[in-house]
């Protein structure tokens, strides 16, 4: 992460998932280009079909250096990168149940999303939540917690703490197979 981007534990903010428009990744580049701060906006996922959303988000960017797109990233470097965020933002319109939230959240992040059910009820009452789509709610509350270091370091410690209590692997494996064998 060092060596490939110049990061550091706590200099950026990360999304990572899929390369798809009902990600909303444009209204975080949208709202990201307002703040007035040092830290980078690292956007890290694939894209299958979606090459041209890609492309326009690196036009939306608008060469702004802040902003890092690194492609796919698995194994070392995804860990690397959800560990050492400052914040993770998952800015989604449309959603199922977000396993990039439930991840992020796992490594103790602090979560901004959108306030779409599907991510407010993974969250609950342990991250931060905007207006879905509202370019100016989440500009607002990224400032708010690059401007409240105590705050984010409270809500990683919850988040980590919650999502690995309500979702603990070993129950959701075994509910799975329960439902494949009543089949």
């Amino acid at each position: 992460m060092r060596e490939k981007y110049g990061l550091e534990k706590d200099s950026y903010i990360l999304y990572l998932g899929r390369m798809v428009p009902e990600k909303g990744c444009h209204y975080l580049v949208d709202a990201f280009k307002k703040l007035d701060t040092d830290k980078k906006l690292v956007i890290a996922g694939g894209s299958s079909d979606t090459h041209w959303y890609m492309d326009e988000l690196k036009e939306q960017a608008g060469g702004d250096e802040r902003v890092i797109f690194t492609g796919f990233v698995d194994g070392q470097l995804r860990e690397e990168l959800y560990s050492n965020a400052f914040l993770f933002v998952l800015p989604s319109d449309l959603e199922g149940m977000p396993l990039c939230l439930l991840e992020a959240m796992s490594y103790g992040n602090c979560v901004i999303t959108s306030d779409i059910e599907e991510c407010a009820n993974v969250i609950h009452d342990n991250g931060i939540v905007f207006r879905k789509g509202d370019v100016d709610d989440l500009a607002q509350k990224l400032t708010y917690a690059l401007s409240h270091p105590n705050t984010v370091r409270m809500f990683k410690w919850l988040a980590a703490e919650y999502v690995c209590t309500r979702f603990p692997w070993e129950r959701i494996v075994e509910e799975t197979l329960t439902l494949y064998e009543k089949k």
